[in-house]
This record gives C-alpha cells, sequence and structure tokens, in this order.
C-alpha cells in the first residue's frame, strides 16, 4: 500500500526583528533628513543650484518644512533693520506651505495649467479654474510673479482657463498704470489674476481687489532672470512679497479648516 501525501508548507517569510524594524525606521527617517539638507544647500548656494532654460529646479524638491526654512532665511537677510518682534512677525509657518514636492514635472510655464489642475482637483474642485465669482474683482486663483513681461507670459500659459464669464486677468504691465488697473478690476469677473506683489498691493490698499473668494495663492518662484535671481532674491521684490503673504485676513487662512487658502510655490 502506497504511503499517503504528505503536505509540505513552505516556510514563512523571516519576519524581522523590533531592532531591526528600528532600524529600517531609523534608516528612512535619515534617508529624508540628507534630502533636505542636499535641498538646503541647493537653495542656499548659487554654485549648487540647478537651473536650466530660465528655472531654478531646487524649489521642485522642497517640501513643507524647506520652503518655510528657505523663506524665514530671506526674510532675515533682507529684514537687517527690522526689530526681533518685526521681524517674528514676517515668518509663515511650515504648516501654511502646501507641499508641491509629489509634482515631477519641470516648473515650466507650459506646465502650470496641468500643476493647477492637478492641486485644484486634490481640493476636490477640478472645474473651479475656468469659473469665477459673480463680483468683480475676487478671483479664486492669484499668481504672484517678478515683472510685468513674466506677467504677460503667464497669462498666455493660463488662458485655457478664460472663458467668457471668467478672465484670466494680468494686473500688471509696463503700460499698465495702477489707476488703469483699478479700472479694470472694478468691472472685471476674474478667476485668476496674475501681477507683481507691489501692484496686487496696491489694488488691495485700493478696495477693488478682493480676498474674499480667494483658494490659492501662487508664487512664481522657480522662474529667475539673466542674473539667476528669482522672485525671493531681489529686495525690491522679496520685501513687498512677504508682506503680501502676511497681509491680515489672509496668512490666518493658509492653515484654517474653513475659508482656506492654499500657499503654493510654483
Amino acid at each position: 500500500m502506497s504511503n499517503p501525501r504528505v503536505a509540505h508548507k513552505l516556510p514563512d517569510a523571516p519576519i524581522p526583528s523590533p531592532s531591526k524594524k528600528r532600524k529600517y525606521v531609523v534608516d528612512l527617517d535619515r534617508e529624508k533628513a540628507v534630502g533636505r539638507k542636499q535641498a538646503k544647500k541647493a537653495v542656499s548656494s548659487g554654485e549648487n543650484r540647478l537651473i536650466t532654460n530660465g528655472l531654478d529646479h531646487a524649489f521642485a524638491k522642497m517640501d513643507s518644512f524647506l520652503l518655510s526654512d528657505y523663506v524665514a532665511q530671506q526674510v532675515r537677510r533682507f529684514g537687517g533693520d527690522l526689530s526681533p518682534v518685526e521681524m517674528e512677525d514676517k515668518y509663515i509657518p511650515e504648516k501654511a506651505f502646501k507641499d508641491t514636492s509629489s509634482w515631477e514635472k519641470p516648473r515650466s510655464l507650459q506646465n502650470l495649467p496641468d500643476y493647477l489642475e492637478y492641486f485644484s482637483m486634490a481640493r476636490g474642485r477640478p472645474g473651479s479654474l475656468s469659473s469665477s465669482p459673480s463680483v468683480s474683482g475676487a478671483p479664486h486663483t492669484i499668481v504672484v510673479t517678478s515683472a510685468g513681461i513674466r506677467a504677460a507670459n503667464l497669462t498666455r500659459a493660463l488662458r485655457k482657463f478664460q472663458t467668457k464669464q471668467s478672465t484670466v486677468a494680468k494686473l500688471f504691465a509696463k503700460h499698465i498704470k495702477l489707476k488703469d488697473a483699478i479700472t479694470f478690476v472694478t468691472k472685471t469677473r476674474m478667476g485668476i489674476a496674475i501681477g507683481t506683489p507691489t501692484r496686487l498691493i496696491g489694488l488691495l490698499n485700493e478696495g477693488v481687489l478682493s480676498l474674499e473668494k480667494l483658494q490659492r495663492l501662487v508664487v512664481d518662484c522657480s522662474h529667475i532672470d539673466q542674473k539667476k535671481r528669482g522672485i525671493l532674491d531681489m529686495r525690491e521684490l522679496q520685501i513687498p512679497l512677504m508682506e503680501l503673504l502676511n497681509r491680515q485676513g489672509l496668512k490666518e487662512r493658509y492653515t484654517a479648516s474653513e475659508d482656506k487658502v492654499d500657499l503654493l510655490f510654483y
């Protein structure tokens, strides 16, 4: 009589000991820390910044922690005449910055519409970019940039979101004076507004540009000029930019549970 078959059980995969698990976690933490240090070094040193085609690619690798740290570094750089209390008021907390380091495409003009759609969808409002509030001068998206020519290029790149009821509005150019911009904003429904920090502040102070319907504020930080300077590298731009980002009634909304404004650095 033949022997019955005996089922052979495959050996279980070895279970790592608690000490090995802890080591694995520590290694991951160490890897993240090294990555942070490398990214921080890249933006702190012009020699180590990866710059191609007018883009500083270091910002693409920066998470909320690194963005907060770098912005604070630039506040200290240009805020030498500020008191410690005044300087403290200029800082923006880490949790205010939306982490967009998962976005893998280059942060070029051509990719900006996809970037906005991606993070708009992440917020659960995929169709909102082509809409606008029923009132004039109350955009859902503001893009802050460095100069008039750049504002014109950004406006063209985002024109796909323009409709008859929702304008992609360029608020600054050499030939557009503040009084002309005031007239334009007063009578225009806009979904996306694009301008320099000083022009945006001027329109806000005049009471014609409203932040009431704002959902996202995008800083055009990866773009650099021929001297390899971005919006955070020039005193005449960095100071009004920080004034805008820290504006009362706006700064609180970066971390609010309701009526939240996403702060994105592109």
